[in-house]
């Protein structure tokens, strides 16, 4: 049978959180006093904006609602899915049913305060409530403040007070399971296809959301050579919630002290995100950085998406992005900083082609770390800290075993000359930055 109720019900709405367990809205759901029935949208708004037919993550995505619903089916239950505009389906939903409010996780970026301003708005007209809680971070917002009640700018002070901060109780698991019996008993709710959205499924071999205790034990040796099996390749599991922060951040802290670093990093990005929103729509972190001249060359900018800069160590990292969805992040530092100082090219169009091919995209991190690499950012490199590539390479990839994956012609007639000279390179970006900072 389909949904057919008159009773008074919960309704979850699963966004970044693809897990039944650890998951704060939906314990707060459970325990509402209303049986509850899940519910996933397919969002036309972001989908509608896909080039890629082929895009591995909607397929990621799809099979974690797939798992979600057996997973509901073995206590009797199902999920409501959509393929639609989350407001179209909201009004839809409430007028439908008798719902008594909806429960979510909070999602900080601009278009989803926008959305759910708007969902929520519809659902007051049927007098019911979004309910939404901190799920995806440990610290949201303006829980980590300074001495000055100001949110931190600068890393080493907010990782400082993050810690100080982080007890048990933060890092407490939620018992969902404890409450699986207030899901509402009903089936045979139908999932849409790839193919009925218009995008084809792909045939990728997700990394897995299980880190080892080794991994993380040798992290401060490997993490920086893109050679090894060194990171974690969570990325994407903690873009999408199936993997719970709180569980993650447990396991750090007994392991490794630096992999718990990177996930404050994450953290901080995403308050950074949440207390400066300009960050999330175009704008430099510090406004002087707007003013920078770049140029803007085509042919060059598709040379660095190809990974033929003549550079191996860019062309390797640009390549295994393209092939696989995936860059190992002392590359990222690389190529960023490579496309906004050596070809002082816009660095939102590294952020823009970084978002359409990464697999653990998000934006709070992404556009934190495109923001660092170019110097507008926070906790900022000095902007006359210029990577230099093949120095980059010597050091973590001595034995070019990774750039030898990834470009095979290298050391060949095939392989391209440098498109551009690294001392001119740097000496034309100082001259650049500097016109535009003298000028603030």
């Amino acid at each position: 049978m389909s949904l057919k109720t008159k009773e008074k019900i919960t309704l979850f709405w699963f966004r970044r959180d693809l897990r039944l367990h650890d998951n704060a809205g939906l314990y707060y759901a459970l325990r509402s006093g209303n049986l509850v029935v899940p519910v996933f949208i397919f969002d036309k708004t972001i989908l509608d904006d896909l080039d890629n037919k082929e895009d591995k993550r909607l397929t990621f995505i799809h099979q974690n609602i797939l798992a979600i619903q057996k997973e509901l089916q073995t206590v009797g239950s199902d999920i409501l899915t959509f393929y639609g505009h989350p407001t179209d389906v909201w009004k839809e939903l409430s007028e439908k049913y008798n719902i008594a409010e909806v429960f979510t996780n909070t999602d900080y970026e601009p278009y989803a305060n926008e959305r759910d301003t708007a969902v929520a708005k519809i659902l007051r007209a049927q007098n019911a409530e979004l309910k939404a809680y901190k799920d995806q971070v440990i610290f949201e917002k303006k829980e980590i403040l300074s001495g000055q009640n100001t949110p931190y700018t600068v890393f080493t002070p907010y990782s400082r007070m993050w810690r100080e901060k982080c007890n048990d109780f933060y890092l407490s698991s939620y018992p969902n399971k404890k409450y699986f019996e207030n899901f509402l008993k009903w089936s045979g709710s139908t999932i849409p296809t790839l193919q009925t959205m218009g995008f084809k499924s792909t045939d990728t071999d997700f990394p897995s959301s299980k880190i080892s205790a080794e991994l993380l034990e040798n992290y401060e040796k490997a993490r920086d050579f893109p050679a090894m099996e060194g990171t974690s390749r969570i990325g994407i599991h903690l873009r999408f919630g199936t993997v719970s922060i709180r569980e993650l951040a447990r396991f750090a802290k007994k392991h490794s002290n630096l992999y718990l670093n990177e996930l404050i990093w994450r953290e901080f990005y995403q308050q950074i995100l949440s207390n400066f929103p300009h960050v999330g729509k175009g704008k430099a972190f510090r406004a002087p950085y707007d003013d920078i001249n770049w140029g803007y060359d085509k042919d060059a900018f598709q040379k660095w998406c190809d990974g033929k800069t003549g550079y191996p160590l860019v062309d390797a990292g640009m390549r295994q992005m393209n092939a696989i969805g995936f860059m190992h992040n002392r590359v990222r530092m690389v190529v960023a900083s490579f496309l906004a100082k050596h070809l002082l090219l816009n660095w939102r169009l590294g952020e823009a082609y970084f978002a359409e091919k990464l697999l653990d995209y998000d934006l709070a991190a992404n556009n934190g770390g495109w923001q660092w690499a170019v110097g507008s950012g926070t906790d900022a490199a000095p902007y006359f800290r210029i990577f230099n590539p093949e120095a980059q390479a010597r050091k973590f990839d001595p034995k070019e075993e990774y750039i030898k994956k990834w470009v095979p012609e290298y050391g060949t007639d095939e392989y391209p000359e440098p498109m551009v000279d690294h001392k001119m390179a740097r000496e034309r970006c100082l001259r650049e930055y500097k016109k535009a900072l003298d000028r603030s």
